[in-house]
C-alpha cells in the first residue's frame, strides 16, 4: 500500500501489484474460492490507488500541466467506470461467468488506464515538476491511501476536495466492515 519513492515511483509500484494480483487470479481454475479473496484484494488496493490520485495526482495535473484539465478530467472518468464494475464485482463468485467477464474487462481498463499514465502522463508531470515536488507528492499520495475507502462507492464525489473531507470517514467504515468480516486478510 505505500512503498516510498516520488509520486511516479509510488504509483508505478501499485500498478505493478495491481498486474499481479490479476495474474494470480487469471491462473486459478475458475470456481477456486481464493479468486473470490484476489479480487477483494484487486478491489481495495485500486480503490484506494483511485482515491489518492484524485486527491493529489491530478490537482498537480491541472496545475501544471499545460491541458491538464482535460487530461485529469479523462483518467477521473476511468476511475468512475472501474469503480462501477468494481461495484458490480462484488456481487460474483468465482465459477459465475459474470466474474470472468468482468474480471477481464476490469484487466482491459485497467491496463489501458496504466499504460496512459505511465506512457504520457508520468513523463509530461516529471518534466513540468520539481524533484521536491514529486517526492512531497508521493508522501500526499501514501498518507491518502492509508485512509481511504477499500470498498466501491460509485455514487460518491471524486473531487479532490469532496475526497479529502469524505474520504478518510468512509475509508474508516470500510476498514471496520472489512475487520468484521477478514475481508482482504494477507496470507
Amino acid at each position: 500500500m505505500g512503498h516510498g519513492g516520488n509520486v511516479i515511483q509510488e504509483l508505478t509500484t501499485d500498478h505493478r501489484e495491481v498486474d499481479d494480483l490479476f495474474a494470480r487470479i487469471e491462473a486459478l481454475p475458475g470456481p477456486d474460492p481464493q479468486r473470490r479473496e484476489l479480487a477483494d484484494r484487486l478491489t481495495m488496493e485500486l480503490i484506494r490507488h483511485s482515491v489518492a490520485e484524485e486527491e493529489y495526482l491530478y490537482p498537480a495535473v491541472r496545475r501544471y500541466v499545460d491541458g491538464g484539465d482535460d487530461l485529469a478530467d479523462k483518467e477521473i472518468a476511468d476511475h468512475a467506470d472501474v469503480e462501477r464494475m468494481l461495484k458490480e464485482l462484488e456481487g460474483c463468485r468465482p465459477g459465475d461467468g459474470r466474474f470472468d467477464t468482468l474480471i477481464m474487462r476490469l484487466k482491459n481498463a485497467v491496463t489501458a488506464h496504466v499504460s496512459d499514465e505511465e506512457s504520457r502522463l508520468f513523463p509530461i508531470l516529471a518534466d513540468v515538476c520539481s524533484a521536491d515536488a514529486l517526492e512531497d507528492l508521493g508522501e500526499k499520495v501514501r498518507s491518502a491511501k492509508r485512509h481511504a475507502p477499500t470498498r466501491p462507492h460509485p455514487s460518491a464525489p471524486d473531487t479532490p476536495s469532496a475526497n479529502k473531507i469524505l474520504a478518510p470517514g468512509t475509508g474508516m467504515v470500510d476498514r471496520l466492515r472489512d475487520a468484521l468480516t477478514g475481508r482482504g486478510k494477507q496470507d
